[in-house]
């Protein structure tokens, strides 16, 4: 349903846009400001593994700062459990040298949590946010470095550790 509203909203943005631009109405900058990409993300242990990917779009407001939206998706297996988890963050980028990009992000996940105890298996499902603060080595549209989640909750985050390493790639 989210899904379809995100599609809708979109579809409609570019219609106007179309249509201003067929009246002669000057055109603003605003689509020549947006960037498209996303991040990789991903943690290993001796007991598990996550993975997560985010598509993003951000509006570039100058060349030191950003802001926009992502989707997320993330799969986590630990010992026992499994975890999926979707969602939707917020994000800023600000680039006070070339090289270097501090980040923020909030993000908040529905988990659908699936954990083998014997030979029962028990199912729970649940909200878990996020509020990352990352550093990263920046050089033109690629970004890598790493986030820390101050909020991390290790009976509840879909993550092993409250340090997760990225990647991120804007065009």
């Amino acid at each position: 349903m989210v899904l379809k509203k995100l599609f809708f909203l979109l579809f409609l943005m570019l219609s106007i846009n179309l249509v201003s631009a067929q009246n002669g109405i000057p055109r603003s900058d605003f689509w020549s400001n947006v960037r498209f990409g996303g991040g990789l993300g991903f943690g290993l242990n001796n007991g598990g593994f996550n993975a997560s990917v985010s598509p993003s779009a951000i509006y570039q407001f100058n060349d030191q700062l950003a802001a926009g939206t992502a989707l997320n998706f993330n799969y986590a297996k630990f010992d026992n459990d499994k975890r999926v988890a979707y969602g939707a963050s917020a994000l800023t980028l600000y680039n006070p040298l070339p090289f270097l990009q501090l980040s923020a992000e909030y993000e908040q996940l529905r988990v659908n949590l699936s954990q083998q105890v014997g030979a029962t298996t028990f199912e729970n499902d649940f909200w878990a946010p996020g509020l990352f603060l990352g550093v990263g080595y920046t050089n033109q549209n690629f970004t890598i470095g790493i986030r820390y989640d101050v909020l991390y909750d290790e009976n509840r985050s879909i993550y092993l550790d409250a340090w997760l390493p990225f990647v991120r790639v804007f065009f």
